[in-house]
């Protein structure tokens, strides 16, 4: 993260005199953004290397388009079972100790998909890190309100969740010279790519052990003026919100603003996912690339989505402007989706990739204002895993399934992409219903 981004966390806030706020968000950023962006880089690149092992393990294996498909989406089952008691565990046991726990159990259990032997064992093993993985993203989502006010939220998870998008930039080039060790020790080079992913997972969960804080009040390396100030801000958001609505687990998930954000979210994993888990096999499917070249042109989009996530969310936060934000990264997500099934030519099907990812990581980043805005405690808890949950379970499962089925039944990607046109469409739709509906509610 450069100086630049953090010098934009800077926005005035009323209610202090004696503390620098502008240098203690600098500070806290500073302390958590970068440990918690690279953990984030290492859990999208053990979730999403499947994409590039299956340009060699599909054929090793005789799985299907639909196989893959399914496995790839079973993760996203699993997920779903997991989230919502995942994230209730974390708030009861604090941040350190429980992210810890799901790093390193994930990573033993990514390494164990190098022994996968076919369809069965390949469904196993995705399934089983979708457990272990269960609670990191709304986790950390969660953690972040811990500490940062909400006139920076928008912004700081953009931030956080640029890593996704630049896991694959940097994991997609990486994972083409891996598939290149063929053979090494007498194992194929998806499985190389298994293992040697799987190792940064365990090694950052016992860092996270020992690094991370769970609270502002624990956080000795703040000033007491620091502590107490961040610590009163963020007591002074709880309470406004709960003036106006102070919501139990039970409430919250049965409200029908976290159902309609539960089916809006939907769309959103579904192209996030459909996106992630094909794009080497759409970029494979151009015909004459190497499985390096494939690596460094699949990383194009990611590239852009980077850069295009920050500054979308950059603007939100500054505008202080959130459903035609959301809204409006849903329909460039159509736009670019439906570019891929339109066009031939591979350099605009790649631009239209490129398109696509901006709308896509922009919109599940900007996204999670919305519930922030009127969760906090347990509620906020529940409510984040069951939103993501629901949300990358049907959606995680229904995009990349989606596609597979089509691709085996129509031969073409172009036809496979177009229910993953849209879906965030409708997306964008619940989003400013539900924006006008609270306007006029107010």
């Amino acid at each position: 993260m450069s100086q630049t981004d953090l010098a934009a966390l800077t926005p005035g806030l009323a209610g202090t005199t004696a503390t620098d706020r502008p240098a203690l968000m600098r500070k806290v950023a500073l302390r958590l953004l970068p440990l918690l962006v690279v953990g984030y880089i290492v859990n999208y690149l053990d979730r999403v290397n499947v994409s590039f092992a299956a340009l060699t393990m599909n054929h090793d294996l005789g799985l299907t388009a639909s196989a893959y498909g399914l496995g790839a989406g079973m993760f996203f089952i699993a997920y779903l079972l997991g989230e919502v008691p995942s994230n209730l565990i974390m708030q009861r046991v604090g941040a350190r100790r429980w992210i810890a726990r799901i790093m390193i159990s994930w990573g033993i259990v990514s390494g164990l998909t190098a022994t996968i032997s076919g369809e069965t064992s390949f469904y196993v093993l995705r399934f089983l890190l979708g457990i272990a993985e269960a609670g990191f993203f709304p986790g950390i989502i969660l953690y972040l309100t811990w500490w940062f006010p909400a006139a920076y939220r928008a912004r700081i998870i953009g931030m956080f969740m640029a890593a996704a998008p630049f896991a694959v930039v940097i994991g997609a080039p990486i994972s083409g010279f891996v598939l290149g060790l063929d053979g090494l020790a007498g194992l194929r080079g998806w499985q190389w790519l298994f293992l040697l992913e799987a190792v940064p997972s365990v090694l950052l969960g016992f860092f996270m052990l020992v690094y991370l804080i769970d609270r502002p009040e624990q956080a000795r390396w703040l000033d007491p003026a620091e502590r107490d100030w961040l610590a009163d801000r963020l007591a002074q958001e709880r309470a406004e919100r709960e003036k106006h609505v102070q919501w139990g687990v039970v409430e919250a998930l049965l409200h029908p603003r976290m159902l309609i954000l539960t089916v809006a979210y939907i769309g959103a994993a579904m192209t996030n996912y459909g996106l992630s888990l094909w794009t080497p096999q759409i970029v494979k499917a151009f015909g004459g690339l190497s499985n390096v070249e494939v690596g460094f042109i699949s990383a194009l989009p990611y590239l852009c989505a980077t850069v295009g996530m920050i500054l979308w969310n950059l603007h939100s936060d500054r505008t202080q402007e959130r459903t035609w934000h959301v809204a409006g990264a849903a329909l460039l997500t159509a736009v670019g989706f439906a570019g891929c099934t339109l066009l031939h030519a591979p350099v605009l099907v790649v631009a239209s990739l490129c398109v696509a990812a901006i709308g896509s990581f922009s919109l599940v980043s900007c996204f999670w204002t919305l519930p922030a805005a009127f969760l906090s405690g347990t509620a906020a808890a529940a409510g984040f895993a069951v939103i993501n949950a629901v949300g990358s379970g049907v959606g995680g499962f229904a995009g990349p399934y989606i596609i597979g089925v089509l691709r085996d039944r129509t031969g073409s990607f172009q036809l496979a992409l177009l229910p993953i046109a849209i879906a965030p469409v409708v997306t964008a739709v619940i989003v400013v219903a539900m924006g006008r509906q609270a306007t006029t509610r107010q």
